[in-house]
């Protein structure tokens, strides 16, 4: 009983985040707020890592401008399909373990670092 709680305290807490993170992209532009982080591998070596452009990706697609989105970050775009696969599985790991446990074998793990792996260097090398 006490375990069934806290996973819905949990669920909740991640609600209430999510939706106070989404109404400060939706709001503010990261593009032309000051005190949105800067990434600081693009400020150290001047190369962009495979997250860079994530934030103004993210106000794009909440503004419903996918254009736009993909060109600050195609990989963040594309890869919406699998977070919501994963949440799914995540959601219902107690009631379809069988699936969880696709998901989560270290092939579709190794595949997912070697895309983002591909994408950083794939965006530094043709200037994406």
């Amino acid at each position: 009983m006490i375990h069934g709680r806290m996973t819905k305290g949990k669920g909740i807490a991640a609600i209430l985040l999510a939706t106070a993170l989404g109404f400060v992209f939706f709001t503010f532009n990261p593009a032309a707020s000051a005190w949105f982080p800067k990434c600081p591998f693009l400020l150290l070596t001047g190369l962009r890592c495979p997250g860079c452009g994530s934030q103004r990706a993210v106000h794009s697609l909440l503004h419903l401008d996918i254009g736009q989105a993909f060109a600050c970050n195609a990989l963040l775009v594309v890869s919406l399909p699998l977070v919501a696969v994963l949440i799914y599985a995540e959601i219902f790991r107690e009631k379809k373990p069988g699936f969880y446990a696709k998901v989560h074998k270290p092939a579709f793990i190794w595949g997912c670092f070697i895309a983002i792996i591909a994408w950083g260097t794939f965006r530094n090398v043709f200037g994406l």
